[in-house]
């Protein structure tokens, strides 16, 4: 079947055709995406901004004309941690659910960790063993542990790149202040969740999802994404400790010039290496191995699960 999946993150607003079928690997037959920052289109009352609004529903509607276009038997629609904390958040999904019919879901953060997840297990196999996924998004950091397809623990926490740069580095480059007084705060904060992410053992795999922990292993050296899905891309910490040091000491332009940093995630890479090198530390993680699968993959595998066999 040809499904049609609209993620509405914290960063990117994507419209994904995958033909997909139980069994099988989705393929995906089309691609549409904006940069609409709703993590930072928001105003002092955390309210997303009308702007932001408008251009959501007119991406909304440009993706049914698409996905009519391309053949789309079924829409699976969600929306993450910008949403999903937004003081208006439920009242933006009713409206744009009231003009175009489409149901947006919001996902907890606990489901957003589950269903990246079952995406990375999936991809990597059984023969990972217990396996360890980190994915840092723009408003949210998920993790996730376990032995099967569904984590024996799973957790986000407030800590995504998007939020921190905008609620603590509010410099270019930020100050060395700031840039100790958030990695003071992402430690306290992680360190509360490995213990009880760690008591059943430690990982024999740990694995990381784009896009933030992909651009930072391409600067450390991974090969481009050019040379496709199947290469192996791996993240050392010792690395992760340098990029994390160097990154916040680089200005917002300087950060662009580096190779694989989108221009539109520059601002945020000092704050994900923070959080990048902090998980990485406390968890015990010497390497990640990057996952080309994430959440809309885990979606697609969730709903073709449920498919009657």
């Amino acid at each position: 079947m040809r499904l049609g999946v609209l993620d509405v993150g914290s960063n990117t607003v994507h419209l994904l055709v995958v033909d997909a079928h139980q069994g099988g690997r989705p393929l995906p037959a089309f691609s549409h995406k904006v940069e609409l920052r709703i993590g930072e289109n928001l105003d002092a009352q955390n309210r997303i901004s009308a702007d932001c609004t408008q251009r959501l529903l007119d991406f909304v509607r440009e993706s049914l004309q698409i996905a009519e276009d391309k053949g789309v038997h079924e829409m699976l629609a969600f929306a993450t941690s910008a949403v999903r904390d937004a003081a208006n958040g439920d009242e933006l999904l009713v409206r744009i659910e009231a003009e175009t019919k489409v149901a947006i879901k919001v996902l907890p953060g606990s489901d957003e960790a589950r269903l990246t997840f079952l995406a990375a297990r999936r991809w990597f196999g059984w023969s990972s063993g217990r396996l360890l996924l980190l994915d840092i998004g723009g408003g949210s950091l998920e993790i996730a542990t376990g032995l099967d397809e569904e984590p024996e623990s799973a957790v986000s926490l407030p800590l995504g790149a998007g939020r921190l740069t905008r609620d603590w580095l509010p410099d270019d480059p930020p100050s060395a202040g700031d840039v100790r007084k958030l990695r003071r705060h992402v430690r306290a904060e992680i360190a509360t969740m490995a213990g009880p992410l760690l008591r059943n053992g430690s990982p024999n795999h740990a694995v990381a999802t784009p896009k933030t922990f992909r651009q930072l292993a391409r600067v450390a050296g991974a090969a481009p994404s050019s040379e496709g899905q199947y290469v192996k891309r791996v993240l050392k910490h010792t690395d992760m400790i340098a990029l994390a040091e160097r990154l916040p000491q680089l200005t917002r332009a300087e950060r662009e010039d580096l190779p694989g940093v989108s221009p539109g995630r520059a601002n945020q890479l000092a704050a994900g290496a923070i959080v990048a090198d902090a998980a990485m530390d406390l968890l015990g993680v010497p390497v990640l191995e990057m996952c080309p699968w994430a959440l809309r993959e885990g979606v697609i595998l969730r709903r073709l699960d449920a498919l009657p066999s």
